[in-house]
């Protein structure tokens, strides 16, 4: 992970927070980075959510950014599942049937699945059963993303690393799913 998010990460995290796999309090949650304040969405923006302020006080999550993990710069061009509007998403692309791309056509599937693959890496290290995902992002979108035509269009589907994280039995909400729908 790059250094300059491993220390807004850690700026993020809060004290009581553990990377001891043995420690006797481990109800953490991953919680996308971006939620937290951390600015490493595509646009260099951070969005963070009321929902996971209280978490982070209590010091029970862990940031992390998949697209950053990965090996993607902050800012970057906005990507998307390719072909989600057909019903392909990041299940989709962890079975290599689509792939994620650029909206100037580059094809940045590889540091999707690199970083789907560290968050799941990150749960198993730290035993994590929960994530709290940003909503409609082609990495953490959880039961919808942008259709893959850059129109602004939601569909039905998961993100790479919400794919990735929901085969492996985590369980996964969105910060629209805390709010009770409100985005």
């Amino acid at each position: 992970m790059p250094a300059a998010l491993t220390g807004a990460i850690e700026d993020a995290r809060m004290d009581g927070v553990t990377t001891d796999p043995d420690a006797q309090e481990l109800d953490l949650l991953l919680v996308s980075a971006c939620l937290l304040g951390v600015a490493c969405r595509f646009d260099g923006q951070s969005c963070p959510a009321p929902e996971t302020a209280n978490l982070a006080a209590w010091g029970k999550v862990v940031a992390f950014c998949p697209e950053v993990a990965g090996g993607l710069p902050t800012p970057r061009p906005p990507a998307e599942i390719e072909e989600a509007a057909a019903g392909l998403d990041g299940h989709a692309v962890l079975d290599g049937r689509t792939r994620v791309v650029r909206n100037d056509g580059i094809d940045v599937t590889v540091p999707f699945v690199k970083g789907a693959q560290a968050a799941l890496d990150l749960v198993r290290q730290l035993r994590i059963r929960r994530a709290i995902l940003k909503a409609n992002s082609p990495s953490c979108g959880a039961g919808r993303i942008h259709e893959g035509r850059f129109e602004g269009t939601l569909v039905p589907g998961d993100g790479v690393a919400a794919a990735l994280l929901r085969r492996n039995g985590i369980q996964v909400v969105t910060e629209i799913d805390l709010s009770g729908g409100k985005s």
